[in-house]
């Protein structure tokens, strides 16, 4: 049975204040949730769930130390941010901070975000970064959070397995001297004709493009060329990602 006092603190946790106030975030829906529980249960502190999401995921809530609390449709409507709430919600604990991001600058590329302030976008491109094996993924600081409810949900679990870090590019690339950094912009070079190696791949917010003061570090400018009779302004950046991960791939 639900309780006011579990209502309040879900509630709260809506809001970016509450979470970080109390390090927890929301994950909603099975998938999430199962992955949450299979990969990283200790990261769970409380799930509100259906008896048949019960019934079916014994053995995962049974090894977690989660505290279990069945609900209703209609509790699991007031708990939920979504218009058709998915059987079950999960109260988590933040990840570990300051995990060190390990990768080779001269073979992997690597993103970093410049400003994306659509929690839809940022969970997609956590969501394909895990797709590509892309295992780190850079943000500047005033880009969306990563545990804005629509970016766990929009990652679809990826967010365990990509280790998600807030830095300013001037102190990353002194931390980390890339050979080569890669910028999405519209009169870049077209990607399909430059010769891809490893390096920093900026992509700049969704309506601005990237910082006039970040792209003074960009090596390579690059471009995704549009067909003649396109009448599109830009791509939106999850979709740029995808195409620009998935050549990159390619040519590795």
């Amino acid at each position: 049975m639900l309780s006011k006092n579990q209502l309040k603190q879900v509630q709260s946790l809506q809001l970016k204040k509450f979470r970080e106030q109390n390090s927890l975030f929301i994950a909603e829906g099975v998938k999430t949730v199962v992955e949450i529980l299979a990969f990283n249960p200790s990261l769970v502190q409380t799930v509100y769930a259906t008896s048949s999401f019960i019934q079916k995921n014994q053995d995962l809530l049974v090894s977690s130390t989660a505290i279990i609390t069945e609900v209703n449709e209609d509790d699991l409507r007031k708990l939920s941010l979504q218009n058709s709430p998915n059987a079950v919600l999960a109260v988590c604990h933040f990840l570990p901070q300051n995990k060190e991001a390990l990768f080779n600058a001269e073979t992997d590329v690597t993103f970093y975000l410049d400003d994306i302030r659509d929690p839809g976008n940022l969970g997609t491109i956590i969501r394909l970064c895990d797709w590509f094996g892309m295992t780190n993924l850079f943000c500047s600081p005033n880009c969306c959070e990563l545990y804005n409810p629509k970016v766990i949900q929009a990652s679809m679990g990826a967010f365990l397995r990509v280790n998600v870090q807030y830095i300013e590019l001037q102190q990353l690339l002194v931390k980390q001297p890339f050979k080569r950094v890669y910028g999405a912009q519209l009169n870049g070079k077209n990607i399909y004709h430059e010769n891809l190696r490893g390096g920093l791949m900026i992509l700049g917010n969704e309506a601005n493009g990237i910082n006039p003061e970040n792209q003074k570090y960009i090596s390579n400018p690059i471009t995704i060329p549009a067909h003649p009779d396109s009448r599109g302004e830009s791509l939106n950046a999850a979709m740029a990602a995808s195409i620009i991960a998935s050549e990159f791939f390619r040519r590795r």
